[in-house]
């Protein structure tokens, strides 16, 4: 069967589905929904008629169903589609591609096409952030070279949104050349700037720095405010980039301050949302966390931003929100992130599938935390590939949480030689598998030099340091670690390096054999984790609570958080966590056992 609807072709028989004459992928599951749907069009079709049609013979939840609903609507949002898929709650789902919009579409697309041809089109496109349609719509118009500056600009700017970076290269250099040639110095730099952005992203660092030279050269020939702004903003990267984070930080100063209340939300926003992410890395954590949910706000409030500056301003936030160990921001951010991209028609870049995947991890959805991150790395070789060792040791993070010690090692290995520290899951990994001294000794090596990994995550890796300095007895070094990190909660606020200096006071004093203190630090730090929803983590403490209270003979509270792990453990598929679990009631079964049988003879004896 072959159907058309919108800008969308279906063909059953080839399971192809187009869009604006492209291809479009689909899971299978998703593409038998749509077919089913297509099928059934104009009648609410009941969750339980489509769970048997799409799931024959395999037991699924709803929402395995809502899941793949929700990636058809995203796919048929690329082209102003997603209203087709109705919800009737309680009743179930209807697919009914509009007739009427269908007919009005039409007309004003034949108007569109008699008055500017495909030109017109891909312009009516770009209006309505059909990206993927306008993207081909360009490709089509090019040939006849009535293109104009701005037709080029947002061809690249559609190609950007699909997913699709490089491609949108060569476009940005015809729009440059293009503008430069009418005189519009602002617009040349302004796409100069983007062009530089891309090369950086892609590891081409020298091209980069040539695009960013050639804009401050146009920008120094016009008094323009918002592009004096982007090209502070632009070499405030490069500074970072180059280990400068103190002359990264005067720079986006200037740049917010040139555009500061001059009614260019995004660009304020972006400067805001960079000076806050530097001043962060020096240190000043207070004032970087209140810039950068002061440009997010800006952001959300002004609703001017493009896809392309939205994207890396949340971009931005999310990266910080993951190097500092604050997962409770991550979370809201991602989610806040998917959002724009859903509303402005983006395709997930991989950059935010690495954000997300990671968030994930520590919250315990592990399957999907793995999906995820192997999207991003297939993703990131064209997106980002400088961060392809970052997706690596998430990779070997969510590895290690299921249990696959062994790929998870390849993966931080590999993230290592691709100049990315491994740390630090690696070190919890080898502490875990008995290897202490390693741990330590990778910890160690993380926190040499000044380069801009190291101060932004140095909280994080400074509290697991204390974590395993107290394993290995290296008592006045964790206790120092926890002086410093205790000492200054304006710096380190996150619940998650809280919780990591609590359980280091746990073990130092469990080798006081105190063990009041030890229980109090270790239910501190488990109530930490779970207050950012940490489940990873805090399954990992209550095993340790477990532990202590079974040894100190207090059987049944070792039993009630041995059975709230093993349900965790179970719900987040760790198989490492619920062999623990299995392990631990073993042995409390064992002694419960021995008790009874101790108390059995003594009553015949008596």
């Amino acid at each position: 069967m072959a159907f058309a609807f919108g800008p969308f072709e279906l063909d059953e028989a080839g399971r192809v589905v187009l869009c604006a004459r492209q291809e479009v992928a689909l899971q299978p599951r998703v593409f038998d929904l749509l077919v089913y749907l297509v099928h059934h069009r104009g009648r609410v079709v009941s969750k339980d008629e489509l769970l048997e049609a799409i799931w024959p013979d395999v037991t699924v939840t709803d929402n395995s169903l809502q899941r793949a609903v929700s990636a058809l609507r995203a796919v048929l949002r690329k082209g102003g589609m997603a209203h087709a898929i109705r919800n009737l709650p309680g009743k179930g789902y209807r697919f009914s591609p509009d007739a009427e919009t269908g007919q009005r579409v039409h007309a004003a697309d034949n108007k569109l096409t008699e008055t500017g041809g495909a030109i017109g089109l891909a312009r009516h496109a770009i209006a309505g952030k059909l990206w993927l349609q306008a993207a081909s719509l360009f490709e089509s118009a090019h040939e006849d070279g009535a293109l104009t500056a701005e037709d080029l600009h947002d061809w690249a700017l559609a190609l950007q949104c699909v997913g699709r970076p490089t491609a949108a290269v060569p476009i940005l250099v015809r729009a440059i050349s293009a503008r430069a040639k009418a005189g519009d110095a602002a617009g040349a730099a302004l796409d100069a700037i983007t062009l530089s952005g891309l090369h950086f992203e892609s590891g081409q660092a020298a091209i980069g720095k040539g695009w960013l030279a050639r804009a401050e050269d146009w920008a120094s020939e016009i008094d323009d405010p918002p592009t004096t702004a982007l090209v502070l903003w632009m070499k405030s990267k490069l500074a970072a980039f180059d280990g400068e984070p103190e002359q990264a930080l005067a720079l986006a100063e200037a740049a917010y301050t040139a555009v500061r209340h001059k009614d260019v939300v995004g660009i304020e926003a972006l400067s805001l949302a960079f000076r806050g992410f530097y001043r962060l890395c020096l240190g000043d954590t207070r004032g970087g966390l209140a810039d950068q949910d002061h440009a997010a706000a800006l952001a959300l409030s002004g609703n001017a931003l493009d896809p392309v500056m939205g994207g890396i301003l949340y971009c931005n936030v999310l990266w910080t929100s993951r190097m500092f160990g604050d997962w409770a921001r991550a979370e809201q951010w991602t989610r806040t992130y998917q959002s724009f991209c859903s509303a402005s028609g983006m395709e997930l870049t991989g950059s935010c599938q690495l954000h997300r995947s990671e968030v994930l991890g520590i919250r315990g959805s592990l399957d999907e935390a793995l999906h995820r991150i192997q999207d991003a790395l297939t993703r990131l070789t064209s997106d980002a590939p400088w961060s392809i060792g970052d997706a690596n040791r998430v990779l070997g993070d969510i590895q290690s949480a299921i249990g696959n010690d062994d790929v998870a090692l390849e993966a931080y290995d590999r993230a290592y030689a691709l100049g990315w520290c491994p740390e630090p899951g690696r070190a919890m990994l080898l502490l875990a598998r008995g290897e202490a001294e390693a741990a330590y000794a990778g910890l160690e090596r993380s926190l040499i030099g000044k380069n801009w990994w190291t101060l932004q995550r140095r909280g994080i890796l400074l509290a697991h340091l204390a974590l395993v300095a107290a394993h290995t007895r290296r008592n006045e070094q964790a206790e120092a670690l926890i002086r410093e990190l205790s000492g200054s909660p304006d710096r380190w606020p996150m619940p998650s390096i809280r919780a990591l200096t609590n359980e280091a006071q746990a073990i130092l004093a469990l080798g006081r054999q105190d063990h009041e203190a030890a229980m109090r630090h270790l239910h501190l730090a488990r109530q930490l984790w779970s207050s950012i929803d940490g489940r990873v983590q805090a399954v990992r403490l209550r095993l340790q609570i477990a532990r202590l209270e079974f040894e100190c003979g207090d059987i049944r509270g070792a039993a009630a958080e041995v059975h709230a792990a093993r349900r965790i453990a179970g719900e987040i598929g760790s198989r490492k966590l619920a062999a623990d679990c299995v392990a631990l009631q073993r042995d409390i079964d064992w002694s419960a056992g021995g008790h009874a049988l101790a108390a059995q003879r003594k009553r015949s004896c008596g």
